[in-house]
């Protein structure tokens, strides 16, 4: 139980980064643990049924932040540096309160995708040219992550263009010069002969609130880490949840189950703390001034 009583809340939403809660709960590992979970289903930019828009200026109106902030999630996953800008901003906020609690199991994939026309044939042509990505959220963070090494940020322009779905659509109608897109609309991608100029994996953060103690998300972790051994051996029974996001666009025999990639959750640690925060503000993503011990908490490791 959550120290208020309640059944604890955790949350689901793109299955690329929830896969191994989706195991967990159908498997009954967090039943083993001892734990009666109550699952929320949020809307997530991964499927095709998103209707909802979101703003570069403000994360917390968002369908699973509004949910959390008003006490209907007490646990979620999103990717590292979201999870890091809400944690820092809500704080400075002053919103309902919530700590890193470790590194997550999802290592989503992240591709930058062109038309099959495109004169786009490298990350470096993409000076100047608009990317449409999920703004503040894992397409956003990790396209700058991978093209930093090719543009100075002056050079770099991204844009939100709405869902993944939506975003494709946008790039067939030369809205945008290319897209960030994760699974399994990396794998829809490809099967429409478009073109993948650069990928890459991203980690996932745990983020939850006071109201649950250590044991009870130590807990939540041993039975996602039990997941991941299910995953690691075969992810095929499990495929139908990434390509179901796609309305039947892509079926399960398609997806291209290999960039799946999921580790048990670990300790979020200092150093980790310290690089990514100050990437994070180094590209204005977040505010200056957190700590670590104002931001992390390693409780399920005490």
């Amino acid at each position: 139980m959550a120290s208020n009583g309640k059944r604890p809340q955790l949350a689901i939403m793109n299955a690329v980064h929830d896969l191994p809660v989706l195991v967990a709960r159908d498997k009954g590992f967090f039943r083993d643990e001892g734990l009666d979970i109550e699952f929320v289903t949020t809307p997530g930019m991964a499927q095709v049924t998103t209707s909802h828009l979101v703003k570069f200026d403000s994360v917390f109106d968002r369908p699973l932040d509004s949910v959390y902030n008003d006490g209907g999630i007490d646990q979620y996953r999103m990717c590292e540096w979201g999870i890091m800008k809400r944690a820092v901003e809500a704080e400075c906020e002053g919103r309902r309160g919530r700590k890193i609690v470790a590194l997550g199991a999802a290592m989503s994939s992240f591709a930058i995708v062109v038309t099959r026309d495109s004169k786009i044939y490298e990350p470096e042509q993409l000076k100047d040219k608009t990317i449409a990505v999920t703004p503040n959220n894992g397409s956003h963070f990790t396209t700058l992550k991978m093209i930093e090494g090719f543009l100075t940020p002056e050079h770099v322009k991204v844009t939100n263009a709405g869902s993944m779905p939506q975003r494709l659509e946008a790039l067939r109608q030369g809205k945008v010069e290319a897209v960030s897109l994760m699974e399994p609309w990396i794998s829809y991608a490809h099967k429409q002969g478009l073109r993948i100029l650069i990928e890459s994996h991203s980690s996932r953060s745990e983020a939850a609130s006071d109201d649950l103690d250590g044991k009870t998300l130590a807990a939540m972790f041993r039975a996602q880490a039990h997941a991941v051994e299910v995953l690691e051996k075969d992810p095929t029974p499990y495929l139908h949840y990434l390509t179901q996001e796609t309305g039947n666009l892509l079926q399960p025999n398609e997806l291209q189950a290999w960039r799946l990639l999921n580790a048990p959750p670990t300790p979020y640690t200092r150093e980790r703390f310290e690089d990514t925060y100050n990437w994070t503000v180094k590209w204005n993503m977040t505010v200056p001034g957190a700590t670590y011990e104002n931001v992390v908490d390693n409780r399920a490791w005490d």
